[in-house]
């Protein structure tokens, strides 16, 4: 949409946006102008914007793996740093839909440029080796013998499920939210695509027929704890829903409920990925490992993104014997939200 003949022009917008605190007012500025409809549109937007809520809830969507997610009022605003998950989702999923069909436990990182594309990855410690960089793609003309089955669990808006079969194409998409206006979000953002979505606790609402065919099952699940919840931006402390934010006492405890019955939902090869913080990758690979699942941590200081990847163990793959690994503390980084996600 063109610029607005507006009552508010762009440096005042820009103006009242940096005396607000928006350190991107330039870029925000132009978003809310492009996305207003009518002078009176923009003023209210920019009222909004400068009384603190969201800019994505002003907007209406986010830009998330280069689609535009629709978000509501009050849902969970999906964050860049999960496109991370995404991409590593993403190419775990390409792997075990290879010609091959061997289940490989190596993950892509991150590409900087926002490409959904895997990278081959090139950890030496690799139980099996370096995958074939070929094999993380379906071959032109090639199909899996049936479309993968994803679950995304602690959905929110649905962007994770959206981003993963705009980049997969044929999958059977399933994500479940226990927050009814999530719900109704996610179910706009993934009807395109047919996915379903379920209200309800974990994996309480699926049916029963996905248990063991399972092939990823993502959760973006929250993980900070309970008594962090005050040094969170107010932007997150006040306009998003706390069920979305807080992980209990040690932040951990959602994360534990979904670790815990994962391997009853995972196929043989499959794979759960949980966003986490990086000082408590440690304890959620821990967790991984004592539920049956081959652990690793993967992170990315492009996006500032830790993941914990848990493989369930198949006849073609070897259980590893080693400590659950995890990336080096870097004492000089810390995350936006008072050192959680």
């Amino acid at each position: 949409m063109s610029a607005l003949p507006s009552f508010l022009p762009q440096p005042v917008i820009v103006t009242r946006l940096r005396a607000a605190g928006c350190v991107f007012a330039e870029d925000e500025a132009r978003l809310l102008i492009s996305t207003a409809r009518t002078p009176s549109d923009l003023t209210d937007m920019v009222d909004r914007r400068v009384a603190g809520l969201p800019l994505e809830h002003v907007l209406g969507w986010a830009d998330f793996c280069g689609l535009r997610i629709a978000v509501d009022t009050g849902v969970f605003v999906p964050r860049r740093r999960t496109e991370f998950l995404v991409h590593q989702a993403v190419a775990l999923a390409r792997r075990t839909a290879g010609p091959t069909g061997r289940s490989h436990p190596a993950v892509a990182p991150a590409d900087p440029t926002g490409s959904l594309a895997p990278s081959a990855p090139s950890d030496p410690s690799d139980p099996l080796g370096p995958p074939d960089p070929e094999a993380l793609a379906v071959p032109a003309g090639q199909v899996p013998d049936r479309p993968r089955i994803i679950v995304d669990l602690c959905c929110g808006s649905g962007a994770v499920g959206a981003a993963l079969v705009a980049a997969l194409g044929r999958v059977e998409s399933h994500s479940v939210d226990i927050d009814p206006a999530a719900v109704r979000c996610a179910r706009r953002n993934l009807a395109a695509a047919d996915g379903l979505v379920y209200e309800g606790d974990l994996y309480e609402p699926l049916p029963a027929t996905l248990r063991g065919r399972v092939d990823i099952l993502t959760a973006n699940a929250p993980y900070v704890p309970t008594g962090a919840i005050g040094l969170l931006p107010p932007e997150a402390r006040v306009h998003e829903p706390r069920v979305a934010l807080d992980g209990g006492a040690d932040g951990l405890e959602i994360q534990r409920r979904v670790a815990a019955e994962a391997a009853l939902w995972l196929a043989p090869g499959g794979h759960l990925l949980i966003e986490t913080s990086e000082r408590q990758a440690p304890q959620t690979a821990e967790t991984f490992a004592r539920n049956g699942l081959i652990p690793r941590v993967v992170d990315s200081d492009e996006l500032d993104a830790t993941v914990v990847i848990g493989t369930m163990p198949d006849s073609h793959m070897p259980v590893p014997h080693m400590p659950v690994p995890h990336p080096p503390r870097c004492p000089a980084r810390d995350r936006e939200m008072g050192g959680f996600g």
